[in-house]
């Protein structure tokens, strides 16, 4: 075990520096959802939903569309029109988001933290709220962004239901509580919310075998934690009924014999969530990422550092599943459990029309992040390791600053701020653009 010396919280390390820390790990978060894609179709579709409710106020029935159908339930045009009731401007549903998505992922550093004590906070800490899948896919409004929050609510009230890897830090009706409103906070921003199920079947299970009474006993507060995300799916349903109500959405659920081989893209991909992931967030195509790369050439050292770096973190992450020896009850289950998701995950895209892509089930980054750290534990105890780890996470913090910088006068919100201005001031959402689908 190292010296207090090398953790997040080390007695020489005042409250004060922690709290500047983590102030600094904020503004450096906002700044680069703010410095990411907004006129994209799929950023400006979600936030015309917001813009709509704020501008008509009529209540927003459905959420964002996949493929041809669309999501049901207000809350998506809830957080990003809400937050411009109290403060009329473009800037106000990304403050919202990136509050909902850091307090998530410090409560997750925390629970990391408790689960491996001998690991270096610090480490822990930065490494989730400025990891490439956290940065772009938790700052900047699109729906999958929201996921992140509900996903980490989720998984640590299943983790306390497991037997192998409870800590006992919350009680099984709050875990149950997390579930249930994790399940219905989901599934109104992303589909993939779904697949979840078969975890609360399986959490329900350990805690029938582990005690009837006590199960009996907590088990209602999965449905209080239910009704309170799925109230805002109610008025959906009220008002078109059920079928008419899920926007399509069983249209979606399709034998799809050619996702059968893509086991080893999902797997890839799934081990992404815990490694510096940059040709996704360079560009759609080698040409246009080569691209951004000549015209600023300044990015490409550390482009490259890291992206070897991110290659070879995937690598570490499959051979430690066969390598990495430790009697550990805890460290099987993790184990076990990521071989489950892989399986749960490869199975699921038989039955969907959709193609494995990454961000359609990156609501199971906390449970590769939570088995990377396990898989690193052994080796972040060397002191040439950890002096590996605080490079790799400089260049991180530089690089993403500078592919932020990069973006801000192209695909920014700041590209042209005087629409969505406007927008809002004028309380029309037309002027910012059209809605695909204008089902309310």
């Amino acid at each position: 075990m190292r010296a207090p010396s090398s953790r997040f919280s080390s007695p020489t390390m005042s409250p004060w520096a922690i709290g500047f820390s983590l102030f600094f790990l904020f503004l450096y978060r906002l700044g680069y959802g703010l410095c990411s894609e907004f006129w994209a179709d799929d950023e400006k579709q979600v936030y015309l939903i917001g813009l709509k409710y704020y501008t008509t106020g009529q209540w927003p029935y459905f959420g964002p569309t996949a493929y041809h159908a669309q999501i049901p339930g207000a809350l998506q045009g809830l957080v990003i029109g809400g937050p411009l009731f109290l403060w009329p401007v473009p800037e106000a549903p990304f403050l919202l988001l990136n509050l909902l998505s850091f307090g998530a992922l410090c409560l997750f550093a925390w629970y990391c933290s408790k689960r491996l004590p001998d690991f270096p906070r610090w480490l822990i800490w930065t490494w989730l709220l400025t990891a490439p899948w956290t940065l772009n896919f938790s700052t900047h409004v699109v729906n999958p962004s929201y996921v992140l929050f509900g996903a980490i609510l989720f998984f640590i009230g299943f983790f306390e239901t497991h037997p192998a890897l409870s800590l006992n830090l919350i009680s099984l009706g709050l875990c149950n509580l997390l579930m249930g409103f994790s399940l219905f906070w989901i599934i109104q921003f992303h589909l993939s919310g779904a697949v979840l199920l078969p975890l609360i079947g399986l959490s329900f299970y350990f805690q029938w075998k582990a005690s009837p009474s006590r199960f009996f006993k907590s088990s209602p507060w999965f449905l209080a934690g239910s009704a309170i995300s799925g109230a805002f799916l109610l008025p959906t349903y009220i008002k078109y009924g059920i079928s008419q109500g899920s926007g399509q959405t069983g249209t979606l659920l399709q034998w799809h014999l050619d996702n059968i081989k893509s086991f080893f893209t999902i797997l890839a991909r799934f081990l992404s969530f815990a490694s510096f992931e940059i040709p996704r967030f360079v560009g759609a195509n080698t040409a246009e990422r080569w691209a951004i790369f000549q015209s600023h050439l300044w990015l490409l050292p550390l482009g490259l550092f890291l992206l070897l770096a991110g290659w070879l973190q995937v690598l570490f992450l499959i051979a430690q599943w066969f390598l990495k020896k430790d009697p550990e009850k805890d460290w099987q289950a993790v184990r076990r459990l990521i071989l489950g998701l892989i399986l749960l995950i490869y199975i699921s895209f038989w039955f969907t029309s959709k193609t494995p892509a990454a961000h359609t089930y990156y609501l199971f980054l906390p449970p590769v992040m939570l088995y990377s750290f396990y898989c690193w534990n052994d080796w972040m105890k060397k002191d040439r390791w950890r002096k590996w780890a605080k490079i790799f996470l400089v260049c991180g913090l530089f690089y993403q600053a500078g592919l932020a910088l990069v973006r801000l006068p192209i695909h920014s919100l700041y590209k042209d701020r005087s629409i969505p201005v406007s927008a809002i001031v004028q309380k029309n959402y037309h002027l910012l653009g059209e809605k695909f689908s204008d089902s309310w």
